[in-house]
């Protein structure tokens, strides 16, 4: 899977008790560091595991700069940017320690500047006066070649997404500065959807369905919450996966259970990121792909593995001149995806209705896709 971008909550410039609450939601929430005074590592050591960030050899990572920049409103003398900062950097370093450089971007010659720092971090803090003006684009392309990682200071959602997704590449992480526990939610939800691009899913005809007889079926139970229109990507034919809807739709017969795909046969692909692996494969921790009917998706992880023997139902269609089939439990509550992006029951399904699938011309070998001739029937 492609690599998840970080969320910092920015808890320095207030006293313990009004930081607390924003610390505790982004622990909760999935946030990746906390910033902190040096003074409360401690304190939140004793809340849970999450990396602390701090001007302090004490934290998990020392950021090198904030002390002598303050923050970002007061006036500097002229002959600030020296190579203090940089020297200090590369001493810890040195020493094992894992550093972030910070830096706020006030002109031109701080931008030049924070490039250089950067180029002695594992991480380089980067802050817009104005908050909006943050230059992005040249600090991406100054240190592209250099194994640092770039977190941008941004206030709400709506400036993280534009963070991380500036250029192709955008910035590796942000840096939450809000009192709003709310915003902190709204900015992780925009993280987990960052760098995932679209899966383009088309619309299949139904050909086929026919009830088969008794076989091993897989119920995965993730650790995360679907909706309306989310599922997994699950076939018979590595090139061609059925968008399998989960279990979050209320039924007369059984309890919603949103954290469910009942996908399949033990036989069935499901793509897991770039690849595909068999669902008899998956076991409790692994990774999977939600994905909805707009091709959105976001990663989860796998709670729970049900296998157990049921009555199943062929489910075949045609996509682009090919046939492509998957294996279903036969019941009113396990569901495709249709064609206009609400779930159908695999017991309502005839021939000539649409559903959404993912297919490509290409082949798949050990899950990764290759040119090559490989027919599955």
């Amino acid at each position: 899977m492609k690599k998840v971008k970080s969320v910092w909550i920015k808890a320095d410039q207030d006293a313990w008790e009004n930081n607390k609450p924003c610390v505790t939601t982004g622990l909760e929430s999935g946030a990746d560091t906390v910033f902190l005074n040096s003074e409360d590592i401690a304190k939140v050591r004793e809340l849970g595991n999450i990396k602390i960030a701090a001007p302090s050899i004490e934290a998990d990572i020392v950021v090198v700069g904030k002390n002598s920049q303050g923050d970002g409103t007061s006036p500097l003398p002229a002959d600030f940017l020296t190579s203090k900062d940089i020297a200090k950097a590369q001493q810890l370093t040195a020493e094992g320690k894992t550093v972030a450089g910070y830096v706020i971007i006030r002109n031109k010659k701080y931008e030049q500047f924070a490039v250089e720092l950067g180029k002695s971090c594992d991480y380089l803090i980067v802050i817009g006066t104005d908050w909006k003006v943050i230059p992005l684009e040249n600090l991406i392309a100054g240190l592209q070649k250099i194994d640092v990682e770039i977190i941008a200071g941004v206030r709400d959602a709506q400036e993280a997404k534009l963070a991380l997704e500036t250029l192709e590449h955008g910035s590796d992480g942000v840096l939450l500065d809000t009192d709003n526990l709310s915003e902190i939610k709204k900015v992780i939800s925009v993280r987990d959807r960052s760098g995932m691009e679209k899966i383009p899913l088309v619309k299949a005809t139904v050909t086929k369905v026919k009830p088969v007889g008794m076989g091993d079926r897989v119920c995965v139970d993730t650790a995360s919450l679907m909706i309306l229109g989310e599922g997994m990507l699950i076939g018979s034919q590595s090139n061609g996966l059925f968008l399998v809807h989960s279990e979050s739709e209320e039924s007369p017969y059984v309890a919603a259970r949103p954290f469910r795909v009942n996908a399949g046969a033990v036989h069935a692909y499901i793509r897991v990121g770039e690849k595909t692996r068999y669902l008899s494969e998956l076991a409790s921790g692994d990774d999977v792909l939600l994905v909805d009917s707009e091709g959105q998706n976001r990663p989860a992880v796998v709670g729970r593995v049900k296998i157990e023997r049921r009555p199943l139902m062929l489910v075949e269609a045609e996509v682009e001149g090919t046939r492509i089939k998957t294996l279903l439990q036969n019941a009113e509550t396990i569901k495709l995806v249709g064609g206009n992006g609400k779930p159908v029951p695999v017991t309502a399904l005839k021939d000539g209705d649409e559903v959404m699938v993912y297919f490509e011309a290409a082949a798949r070998h050990f899950g990764i896709k290759i040119e090559e001739t490989i027919i599955e029937k």
